[in-house]
């Protein structure tokens, strides 16, 4: 049984998912990956992770997308939304859709991990 808060990264860069994974064990969190929106939502856990960390542009259904179902399968999940591209229109909509963070790639790990306590708080 997990007894720590599951963190679900959805990132089509396997580096990204790795490096993210590496970063949040060594936190103390489990991680769980997925290469896409349509990957993670495949088979989807019965009981909601603590936070999910997507990506915004990947192929196939966008984190925006992802974003908007997650609210509807799990209205209270925190969704942390990252991009290489981060426009101001961007993210507008990622925050106007109930993001708690929006980071910008290349981010510092502080800054990811003090996204992911304000998630669990």
């Amino acid at each position: 049984m997990i007894t720590e808060p599951l963190i679900l990264v959805v990132d089509d860069d396997p580096a990204i998912r790795t490096g993210l994974s590496n970063l949040l064990r060594s936190a103390g969190y489990v991680v769980a990956l997925a290469k896409s929106a349509e990957d993670f939502l495949a088979d989807p856990p019965a009981v909601a992770p603590a936070c999910v960390i997507t990506d915004i542009q990947m192929p196939g259904l966008s984190g925006f997308e992802l974003q908007a179902i997650l609210a509807e399968m799990w209205p209270a999940l925190p969704v942390i939304v990252m991009t290489a591209f981060p426009e101001p229109a961007v993210r507008d909509r990622a925050l106007g859709a109930g993001a708690i963070c929006f980071l910008a790639k290349p981010f510092d790990a502080e800054e990811l991990l003090g996204c992911v306590e304000r998630a669990l708080v």
